[in-house]
């Protein structure tokens, strides 16, 4: 039920009208909708995404990408000018699953001891739900919203996000003053993620009878030399605080003819995780240096095949710090200013806006990224509710915070010119 103030007291604070029954009915929703990545099945939550944002009373309308990808676009408010906007990003793919890893059907959305379980559960639409729920509690609890509150539910950021957030970016469609992406943090905020550069490494050998291996160039012997050294690399002597060193990760190798043949040629696949700042030319010299130094005799040739930026929201940034302040148990008893940021040595749809477009951006939202990708996914229900009274926050006190930081900004203004 919606919380009623009795006669003359207080209106309750927004994120007491946050439903955990509502906010777990959306999710199991959204995860019995099967929108597998490859092949790209994001139209399939079009309907019901659209259906639940008009009725909150949001102008919707669906953007596709030139190779027919559909993402969802919605607009709570008055698009007034210099009304201040803040973004919810978040992917409607979800990876694909190997059914006979798991317990429970993976779309069912099966609610047991305190979980949602499904494929999406944490990575991300159990994200999604707890920031409908937090629109929704704004709209119930009848506050008047000072921000136009914009939701982008993408496709394809499981591959890359060519055809979502890449594509809404490049057709100038996301403008807003700062981002909240509801990925899994275990309700911490991250401002900064590690990204990825990859490759295929080609090993050259030469081929002789495998009756008299020294007569030959195993291929595949030198591959593995390449990937003890890229395993034990250090990249960089000094860590980013969040995010610590880069790894490389050799992640298949593919080599080699027949037993009785001395392999002529081998494959490596390498995933090298990279540190905001960290270009791809970078990147590639230094696994060259690496081999380089490590195997001086080897014939080999790299060949990059992907690379997404690394990014962060450097601190202090008064953007972390009001996400931070709406978190539950937000006050002066916390331990510290900064005791919820973190880094992810994953990826998200965030580089996009911090790095295209500058836009403030942090990622918060319910479950953990070690529960995402794997057989039996599953995020805490109280971990949805408590998500979607953050995100209630947020949308409700967001208008405040941007005119602080317009005081403040023409604060400093006349402080530096002297003019008014």
């Amino acid at each position: 039920m919606r919380p009623t103030p009795a006669p003359g007291a207080a209106r309750p604070p927004v994120e007491a009208f946050v439903r955990a029954d509502r906010v777990r009915e959306t999710a199991v929703e959204l995860v019995r909708i099967d929108t597998r990545n490859p092949p790209g099945r994001e139209s399939a939550a079009v309907p019901t995404l659209s259906n639940l944002l008009a009725a909150l009373g949001c102008d919707t309308h669906v953007f596709t990408s030139r190779s027919g990808r559909p993402s969802v676009i919605a607009r709570y408010g008055r698009t007034a000018p210099g009304r201040p906007t803040l973004l919810i990003n978040g992917h409607v793919d979800v990876v694909p699953v190997v059914e006979s890893d798991w317990t429970v059907p993976p779309f069912e959305g099966v609610v047991r001891d305190g979980r949602l379980i499904g494929r999406g559960a944490a990575d991300m639409k159990g994200g999604i739900a707890a920031a409908i729920e937090g629109l929704r509690a704004c709209v119930d609890s009848g506050v008047e919203l000072g921000a136009d509150i914009v939701f982008h539910l993408v496709a394809d950021e499981e591959t890359g996000g060519d055809h979502g957030t890449a594509e809404l970016v490049a057709a100038g469609l996301v403008r807003a003053d700062a981002c909240i992406v509801p990925e899994p943090t275990e309700l911490r905020v991250a401002v900064a993620e590690r990204g990825s550069w990859q490759a295929e490494i080609q090993v050259f050998g030469t081929a002789g009878h495998g009756g008299d291996p020294g007569r030959g160039r195993s291929a595949v012997a030198d591959a593995a030399r390449i990937t003890t050294a890229l395993h034990l690399a250090r990249f960089h002597a000094h860590p980013h605080p969040l995010l610590g060193s880069p790894t490389c990760n050799v992640a298949m190798v593919r080599g080699g003819v027949a037993a009785n043949v001395i392999a002529p040629s081998c494959e490596l696949t390498i995933d090298r995780r990279t540190l905001p700042g960290e270009s791809a030319r970078d990147v590639h010299a230094s696994i060259v240096r690496m081999i380089d130094a490590s195997c001086p005799d080897v014939d080999y040739r790299v060949v990059p095949t992907f690379f997404c930026e690394a990014s962060e929201l450097p601190l202090p940034h008064p953007f972390a710090d009001f996400v931070d302040a709406c978190r539950p148990g937000a006050g002066p008893d916390r331990a510290g200013p900064n005791e919820g940021f973190v880094g992810l040595y994953l990826g998200s749809d965030a580089r996009f806006l911090r790095n295209d477009l500058h836009i403030p951006t942090v990622v918060h939202g319910p479950g953990s990224i070690r529960q995402a990708h794997g057989a039996d996914e599953w995020v805490a229900l109280d971990d949805l509710t408590a998500a979607a009274r953050t995100l209630a926050r947020a949308m409700a006190g967001f208008a405040d915070f941007a005119a602080d930081g317009a005081a403040a900004d023409r604060n400093q203004s006349r402080q530096t010119t002297g003019k008014l």
